[in-house]
């Protein structure tokens, strides 16, 4: 995009509502790790991220010399975690940097930060805030690996004044990507921007560009790892990498291998896409619903079908406990589905009727979100072991909204003029419910025979 194409849009997200950006920053950052769109969902969200961080700047200018902490740490951008999610190797909390910041200035390296922070206040150009930038993190992932290093009498008294234990568990992660940060660099650069099929073309471009040792070493193998797991439309497909270097889908040869980390890697992810879909489902928030069970289904075939993963072992046990806590989450809420909608189309006699009794629309989106999101898990049923409750939902769902639709609209044939408007809100629902069920051209009869119904019974009453 153009300089000013890239301010419009600064200025239409900087007018959005705080609570808008959220949103926004949300979905993109989804977008980034489906590996859709990346290099538009990265400019926007470097954009919102500016305006909620309060900073605002040109490409060609350097962020504000009073946030140095940002620039310090931009090279760990890519593997920061913002959930209470348990991180995983190769990533890092973005709760962990404040304080990590706050202990360099005062004690971890307070002379290089005062220069630091000097050099920013200073800086024009690029170049000159880049090169203080670099020679910082440097300074620092020194001072962090010293601390942090096993060994010695002060160690725990020292790593008290970094943080919380949560914060010390990152601080060996911190230190080891600011010092391999031009490694990393370069791995990213030698990387497609987005690789939706990981075959041996690919398997064997980065197996080259892992012929770095900073990149092989335990602490910076995660962080590569995920740095391709990032660009691939289907990252569970990073266990290839690791299959290929073990030359074995065997578990165990996989596992003695550095590269058997890509698989924690991947059964991690899988087991957060599961939590945020049990999430979703308790919310009742179904818009991603279709997207993570998809990931799940493809991730759990996937690690099934090309790994040969033992029943009682580590993986075989957590791919297990992802398969069932997600089977018995879909299945709690496919059974509540045919309830709900029998709630709203049941037939009542007329004497349970009132002149003020009513149907919450609200209520018939509610469920008829809840009718797709039953549909969408028909076509990933199998892997995820929901077959036989999700066909059997599904089928008397289309059983039961067929033939109570057909009996509504008969009902507003006849009746009390005073029940009617209660009649017609339920043929409405149901038509709704046919929409999703059966397609909009059977929904579209049903809305025509609903009106004919109407129609004809108030000129059968003006001819009596």
């Amino acid at each position: 995009m153009s300089q000013r194409s890239i301010e419009r849009l600064r200025d239409y997200l900087a007018q959005l509502p705080p609570q808008s950006q959220a949103l926004l920053m949300r979905e993109f950052e989804r977008a980034v790790e489906r590996g859709e769109d990346v290099t538009v969902a990265n400019m926007v969200l470097e954009q919102l991220r500016k305006i909620v961080r309060g900073a605002e700047e040109d490409e060609e200018i350097q962020p504000r010399s009073d946030d140095p902490a940002r620039l310090l740490f931009r090279p760990l951008e890519p593997f920061l975690a913002e959930t209470n999610f348990p991180t995983r190797p190769g990533q890092i909390k973005r709760a962990s940097l404040l304080p990590v910041w706050q202990w360099l200035a005062r004690d971890g390296a307070p002379e290089a930060a005062r220069e630091y922070e000097a050099a920013l206040a200073t800086a024009r150009e690029a170049g000159p805030a880049e090169a203080a930038a670099r020679k910082f993190q440097l300074a620092a992932a020194e001072a962090i690996l010293k601390i942090a290093a096993p060994g010695g009498d002060d160690r725990q008294r020292g790593l008290s004044r970094v943080g919380p234990p949560s914060v010390v568990d990152d601080l060996l992660p911190i230190g080891s990507v600011l010092r391999a940060r031009e490694a990393l660099e370069t791995l990213g650069s030698r990387l497609p921007s987005q690789m939706r099929v990981f075959a041996d073309a690919q398997i064997a471009s980065v197996t080259d560009a892992f012929k770095v040792p900073s990149l092989q070493t335990p602490q910076l193998l995660p962080f590569a790892l995920s740095l391709i797991a990032q660009r691939l439309v289907a990252p569970w497909q990073i266990i290839r990498l690791a299959i290929k270097m073990a030359a074995s889908d065997d578990e165990l040869r996989v596992a003695a291998t550095p590269f058997g980390i890509a698989v924690t890697i991947a059964l991690h992810d899988l087991s957060f896409v599961a939590a945020c879909l049990r999430t979703d489902i308790r919310r009742g928030h179904f818009d991603y619903v279709g997207e993570q069970l998809k990931t799940l289904h493809d991730g759990v075939r996937g690690l099934r079908t090309e790994l040969d993963l033992r029943n009682d072992s580590a993986w075989g046990r957590q791919l297990t406990s992802i398969r069932a806590d997600t089977s018995n989450a879909l299945q709690s809420e496919i059974d509540s589905v045919p309830g709900r909608v029998r709630r709203i189309l049941r037939q009542r006699a007329d004497k349970d009727i009132s002149a003020a009794s009513q149907i919450d629309m609200s209520e018939v989106e509610d469920t008829a979100a809840l009718i797709d999101f039953v549909a969408v898990c028909r076509t990933y049923a199998s892997e995820l072991a929901i077959n036989e409750v999700t066909l059997r939902t599904y089928s008397d769902l289309q059983h039961y909204v067929e033939q109570s639709t057909e009996g509504l609209v008969q009902s507003l044939r006849a009746g009390d003029t005073r029940v009617r408007s209660f009649r017609q809100m339920q043929v409405k629902a149901a038509i709704r419910f046919c929409e999703v069920l059966f397609g909009h051209d059977y929904a579209s009869l049903m809305s025509r025979a609903a009106e004919n119904a109407v129609t004809g019974e108030r000129k059968s009453s003006r001819a009596s």
